[in-house]
């Protein structure tokens, strides 16, 4: 190209205007790009479900009102455009960390996260992910949710900036824009069309009632936790048909019904339940089997052990913090006035356990009471048979001695199922040096939670395990004077168990004395260690009581 004689800059002015062109081109495209993103983030912010399994399409295909109120508040000039720009942040930032929340809880307790209960569980997370990822992995993950919480309210603020600056500027247009969609929302809603909805207000309107609530029922709660009509009778009227028996009652960890319902592991748990039903036969005992109904899923194992021992419904952590600083007295506290040692057999318990006070137990064995000199498995501190061989060791095995009546919580099936232990001699555990080799076995939890049916075959695999070492330990080491009740805590976390909503577990009597039986018998569980489909249900709070009145004199 030449340049004009006349004007040697004609080229370069029309160089200059080109970039100028390309340059305003870019801006205007950076800003509708902008826009755009602003405008998802909200509407996805506002329209998508709290719980992973229901977010499809059909869920980003709503009209919310609230996205049409919130532009016409966005209109307001002056300082009231800025105090509703930051109030729309906080709350709409509220709404998706409330939602982040819900689908968390859903994946691990199949329930919606609650802000006044759950908060403590950020600690107890931390435990648990030290365990698996160690501490720096733990802390990383922390600051990680911190940057998130932070993130999302600056991103907020942000995109609710920049919808309030495109709507002021195209006042009068948009104006008419919400009033028109404002009117077609309502003709909707009328007609009950599906898709205009208050998803984001009813989330958050349901998080307010869920919290007001819970203050509520725990201030019921505290009223009445100590009102039992066994709190005074006398230790001798108690327990008459279980006199000079050894009574164990065994939590086994996230042993839930799916594992007889599901047909990822009924196929393999439903033969093992008949064949332990055969091995205890030919050792002379007989079973006896039912449902439960836990107040939790997936952790949170205290909870249920509360609702068993107490006879309260215990669903959160301050109900019972409340259980623990109340006179209720708990099941082992009352074997304990009626003349048996109570024992508390507790291998998870790592740190000081206060509330090991309130059950009653002469003796705790928590972590390092049982002197276990083998390596941990990932969270697992030892595995059940060492726990079931400590137990006997020290409580069992001398000849004059009173009738133990033992909590035993194990904890082999407990998450990540890597590695499972395998049984061995019981004249070999010694110790727990013998279990070392196991313990550094297989993969660790970051590689088998990479593949979910490696994940559902560990956690099998695991309750296995503890089926078969108990069966092992009664068969072995059970007499005449042995009464075992075996109960789940919770059903795995729904990621195992294809987010049932069921919340039961599998429980279990075992004894050789038939007068025993006949005292349950109106309970109408299952002959047998497989409970039938039909099977009895109830909550765990229902059996401190049914289990007194069973084996105790009437109160008048």
């Amino acid at each position: 190209m030449q340049t004009d004689p006349i004007n040697p800059n004609t080229h370069s002015g029309t160089t200059t205007h080109s970039l100028a062109t390309h340059a305003g081109l870019a801006n205007w495209l950076l800003r509708i790009g902008i826009s755009a993103i602003a405008i998802a983030f909200v509407y996805v912010a506002l329209v998508i479900p709290n719980r992973l399994s229901w977010i499809s399409l059909w869920s980003f295909t709503n009209l919310p009102l609230e996205a049409i109120l919130l532009c016409a508040l966005l209109l307001l000039p002056g300082r009231a455009a800025i105090f509703v720009r930051s109030l729309a942040a906080v709350l709409l930032a509220a709404g998706i960390i409330l939602k982040i929340a819900d689908m968390s809880a859903y994946l691990i307790f199949a329930r919606i996260f609650n802000p006044v209960l759950d908060t403590y569980l950020l600690s107890d997370g931390m435990g648990l992910l030290s365990s698996t990822f160690g501490q720096l992995g733990a802390v990383l993950f922390a600051l990680a949710l911190m940057l998130l919480a932070t993130l999302i309210l600056v991103c907020s603020y942000l995109a609710l900036y920049r919808i309030q600056a495109i709507v002021q500027a195209h006042t009068k247009s948009a104006g008419i824009s919400v009033l028109v969609a404002l009117v077609f929302w309502t003709g909707m809603s009328i007609s009950n069309w599906p898709r205009a909805t208050t998803v984001f207000y009813d989330h958050l309107a349901m998080h307010v009632d869920y919290t007001r609530k819970s203050i509520a029922e725990l201030r019921e709660f505290r009223e009445v936790v100590n009102q039992d009509s066994y709190a005074n009778v006398p230790g001798d009227l108690l327990f008459g048909a279980l006199e000079g028996k050894d009574v164990i009652v065994i939590f086994v960890e996230s042993y839930g019904r799916t594992l007889v319902d599901s047909g990822n592991y009924a196929s393999y748990i439903k033969p093992m339940l008949q064949q332990a039903t055969e091995d205890l036969a030919e050792s002379g005992f007989d079973s006896r089997s039912g449902f439960l109904t836990s107040p939790t899923v997936g952790g949170i194992s205290w909870l249920a052990h509360g609702s068993v021992l107490s006879g309260m419904w215990i669903d959160s952590q301050i109900r019972y913090d409340s259980l623990m600083i109340s006179e209720r007295p708990s099941l082992v506290k009352l074997f304990q006035s009626a003349g048996w040692r109570t024992v508390g057999v507790m291998p998870a318990i790592t740190m000081a356990w206060p509330e090991g006070q309130y059950y009653g137990y002469d003796k705790i064995y928590a972590a390092a009471d049982l002197d276990y000199r083998g390596l941990p498995f990932n969270y697992v501190t030892m595995p059940d048979q060492f726990t079931m061989s400590r137990f006997q060791e020290r409580e069992r095995s001398s000849v004059t001695r009173k009738p133990v009546m033992a909590e035993i919580a194990l904890i082999t099936s407990h998450a990540p199922w890597t590695p499972v232990p395998t049984l061995i001699d019981w004249n070999s555990v010694g110790d727990g040096a013998p279990f070392i080799a196991q313990s550094m076995v297989g993969d660790p939890p970051e590689v088998v939670w990479q593949d979910k049916e490696r994940v559902l075959r560990h956690y099998r695999e695991s309750v296995a395990y503890v089926l078969d070492t108990l069966v092992s330990w009664i068969n072995t080491f059970g007499d005449d004077e042995l009464v075992v009740l075996i109960m789940g805590d919770h059903q795995p976390m729904p990621y195992v168990t294809e987010e049932s909503e069921n919340r039961d577990v599998l429980a279990h009597l075992i004894t050789r004395d038939p007068q025993v039986l006949a005292a349950m018998s109106h309970w109408q569980w299952t002959p047998g260690m497989l409970p039938a489909d039909d099977a009895p249900v109830w909550r765990m709070d229902e059996v401190r009581d049914r289990f007194i009145a069973a084996f105790s004199e009437p109160l008048e």
